[in-house]
């Protein structure tokens, strides 16, 4: 394989270096594979991402080499790739948007194994159109992250909110809540913390909000600092930087319970249908504000 592979991406002309060079080694995953993934899987990526500050996670010598994540868009980046200045404590950082097919694929030829994206957009970068729940397990067995899931979803279907089921491709899911842009990052990140410690307190052998491993206990972690402004979530059909190259994968609720289902079900090279299925079909016109939310929650914990 040449130095440089070229590929026509809509009207721009991608250039992807060392394309030759093992992402996975011991899968013998190359750049040049990683680039036609997110080339394959841009059309159901690509409305997950669009207007969304991001965090590119780069590992330029693979999974097993040193990786660093950047948030500040590189100088070199070409000038068609669209950019975003946020504010952050004592100033300001300019994130890369990923809004088309052809700068998914630059990112990838940059070693960007996994984008993370903000929940919220650059146009309101306070007012979150998502709030996420990351069920992190104690160990790698899949049953407790399957239970909580079932648990969560019961809890907001009593609050009225919709949600979708995402894989994370490292060890657990994310419960997915779209919401209306009217409430402040603070407003979400305090409600997602109160549906947790509800949950928790209802399953307090199962689950625990504490956030040091040693006081878990053996409980599944609800996490939801990610709700924090500037904070970032895996987008789905992302891969992650773990042997095998699992993939984030969005569900269908009815699929939680498949015995085959496990946080890593799905990987660069065996993503079966799912391009096919959409579960999250119609889930962000679903969207909810937390004000109504928290009232019923704080009704429940009465």
């Amino acid at each position: 394989m040449s130095p440089t592979l070229e590929l026509r991406v809509g009207r721009r002309k991608v250039e992807v270096t060392r394309p030759e060079k093992k992402l996975f080694p011991q899968d013998g995953i190359t750049k040049a594979d990683l680039a036609e993934h997110y080339r394959r899987v841009a059309p159901r990526m690509l409305p997950e991402l669009r207007g969304r500050p991001l965090m590119l996670e780069r590992m330029p010598d693979g999974i097993d080499g040193n990786r660093f994540y950047q948030k500040e868009v590189s100088d070199y980046f070409p000038d068609w790739i669209h950019r975003a200045a946020v504010a952050k404590e004592g100033g300001e950082v300019t994130h890369v948007l990923c809004d088309d097919t052809a700068t998914l694929v630059y990112l990838a030829g940059q070693a960007c194994i996994t984008p993370h994206r903000w929940l919220s957009r650059a146009d309101k970068p306070r007012n979150p159109d998502r709030l996420v729940f990351d069920l992190d397990p104690p160990a790698d067995d899949f049953e407790p992250v399957r239970s909580a899931a079932h648990r969560l979803h019961e809890l907001l279907d009593e609050l009225d909110l919709p949600s979708g089921l995402m894989t994370t491709g490292s060890r657990g899911l994310h419960v997915v809540v779209p919401l209306n842009r009217r409430d402040d990052v603070d407003d979400v990140l305090a409600f997602a913390r109160s549906v947790a410690q509800t949950l928790a307190a209802r399953y307090a052998r199962e689950l625990t909000t504490e956030p040091r491993k040693d006081a878990r206990k053996g409980r599944l972690y609800l996490d939801v600092a990610r709700n924090g402004y500037a904070q970032t979530v895996v987008a789905p059909f992302a891969v992650r930087a773990k042997p095998g190259a699992p993939v984030a994968v969005p569900l269908a609720w009815d699929e939680l319970d498949a015995p085959e289902l496990t946080a890593r079900r799905w990987t660069v090279t065996d993503l079966g249908d799912r391009l096919e299925k959409n579960p999250w079909s119609g889930l962000a016109r679903r969207a909810r504000g937390v004000t109504s939310a928290d009232r019923r929650l704080r009704t429940l914990a009465e």
